[in-house]
């Protein structure tokens, strides 16, 4: 038989969220997931209404007292371990499209009369790469040499893959200036971590707003407190590479 009372449980302002997934990782019992975009409540059973999902970046989660299923400590236990339970990424997609797959060999080089690196072959080896979307526990991070990238980066700076993705090399995208800023500071906090990737290094724009991305690969690293090699390296509007 189930049981309401009235209690305190979260409540979410649909029309502030946008679905950046943060209170999903909050969330111990697991009560929240990205539905359509935005973050729903998928049983009241399963908040506990402690709140500790409240530090939203966009405010739209709060705890109200109202009439609610009691909290059960049990089910939430049932609906972490249960195996048809998939596990979400913060766009909504499933965890199966958190892949990792062999790089390419034989790298081809494009003539040396074109000067874009048109031609080359993919030394990507994993999907997704936005910053959003992936999770700390991501497996192709786990020892890797982490490449964080501004958007632009990579249409820039022809080389981009040759140069910079190596063997070894994990690559995650952001935009410091267009993306949620502390939502994309506190996941790279979390990938820092629980990766243990070896090494750092940041590609940015030389345009100002773009050095976010180094000040947050710094708090990233002290907030983590796993000191890795660090590199940053500036692209010029022109495709060039300023410094390194």
């Amino acid at each position: 038989m189930v049981t309401r009372t009235v209690r305190k449980i979260v409540k979410i302002d649909e029309d502030k969220c946008n679905g950046c997934g943060d209170c999903i990782i909050s969330c111990a019992e697991g009560a929240l997931e990205i539905i359509d975009g935005k973050a729903k409540l998928v049983s009241e059973k399963y908040c506990d209404g402690l709140g500790n999902c409240l530090d939203c970046p966009q405010g739209a989660i709060s705890v109200e007292e109202r009439e609610a299923e009691d909290f059960d400590e049990s089910a939430v236990e049932q609906h972490l371990n249960a195996e048809e339970v998939e596990d979400k990424l913060p766009c909504g997609c499933s965890s199966a499209t958190v892949t990792q797959f062999e790089k390419q060999d034989g790298v081809e080089e494009a003539p040396a009369a074109l000067i874009t690196a048109a031609g080359t072959r993919s030394r990507l080896g994993h999907w997704p790469v936005q910053l959003t979307l992936v999770p700390p526990t991501a497996p192709f991070l786990k020892g890797a040499d982490l490449v964080l990238a501004a958007d632009c980066v990579p249409f820039a700076y022809a080389g981009f893959h040759r140069d910079f993705l190596g063997d070894n090399a994990a690559l995650l995208v952001a935009c410091p200036k267009l993306d949620d800023f502390q939502a994309h500071q506190e996941k790279l906090n979390e990938v820092l971590k629980q990766s243990g990737i070896k090494s750092l290094t940041v590609l940015h724009m030389e345009v100002p707003c773009c050095s976010g991305l180094v000040h947050m690969a710094k708090q990233a690293i002290l907030a983590s407190g796993n000191v890795v090699p660090f590199k940053d390296v500036t692209i010029s509007i022109r495709g060039d590479i300023k410094e390194d």
